[in-house]
């Protein structure tokens, strides 16, 4: 493990107060960045998108179970690759570690923020099949059963996308491997219609990954080679003592 300067105390709190005038102006940037996020033009969703949940079929609406504000992180998995654990190789294991990051029960957003209306918690899935591994979730995993959700949000690629050697993701055209890519994407309701209000890929779902903040703070931070994530992440019960 690399070192790093080993100073006296005046001298370090130097450095920290240097710092944290970085920190803070940093945290009037990301205010600002946030206001803007919510200040975004909306746009009416249009098509009657119907799920598989835990109540039978569901409408987008049906979703929202009585909230006004809704957040889907549009899991990645593909049934045609799947394996013993519902999900693909490192691929699956890469997701199951976003749905714990993001949206696990000790990551959810806390009650206040319920209560505040601050917004109803759910992941699709593309094809109606249990997806094994995600115990202790707090919100539902609804099933697509062959919608078009996840393709109109740019998370699900056809086979003929593919076969191009790109795709539309993270609103430019780019090379990808597989079939699902991970996202996030917030609705509004309000007067009986249902509004996209924001969507965001790859990095930007780093936001709403509380392990990733937590590792940002420590000196060796993520510690992760050139493959990222998939270099260390593994299933809960996988990793060494």
């Amino acid at each position: 493990m690399a070192t790093s300067k080993v100073v006296t105390h005046d001298e370090w709190l130097a450095v920290r107060k240097k710092h944290l005038a970085k920190e803070k102006e940093f945290t009037r940037l990301r205010d600002q960045l946030s206001k803007e996020r919510r200040d975004l033009p909306w746009e009416l969703v249009e098509k009657g998108y119907l799920f598989e949940g835990e109540n039978g079929r569901q409408t987008l609406a049906d979703i929202f179970e009585g909230r006004s504000q809704l957040i889907v992180y549009h899991a990645m998995f593909d049934p045609a690759t799947a394996g013993q654990h519902g999900m693909d190789g490192r691929r699956g294991v890469l997701r199951l570690f976003l749905l714990d990051g993001q949206l696990q029960r000790h990551h959810a957003p806390p009650e206040p923020s319920r209560h505040h209306d601050g917004g109803r918690l759910a992941g699709t899935v593309p094809e109606a099949r249990r997806v094994q591994g995600t115990d202790g979730l707090e919100f539902p995993l609804v099933l697509l059963g062959g919608q078009r959700f996840n393709f109109d949000y740019r998370v699900s690629f056809t086979p003929e996308e593919l076969d191009a050697g790109e795709v539309e993701y993270n609103y430019r055209r780019t090379g990808w491997s597989g079939s699902e890519a991970p996202g996030i994407s917030v609705f509004l309701k309000a007067d009986e219609e249902i509004y996209h209000t924001y969507s965001t890929y790859e990095r930007g779902l780093d936001m709403v990954n509380v392990a990733y903040h937590y590792m940002d703070l420590v000196p060796r931070g993520r510690d992760e080679d050139e493959d990222g994530a998939g270099s260390w992440v593994d299933r809960r019960d996988e990793y060494p003592e």
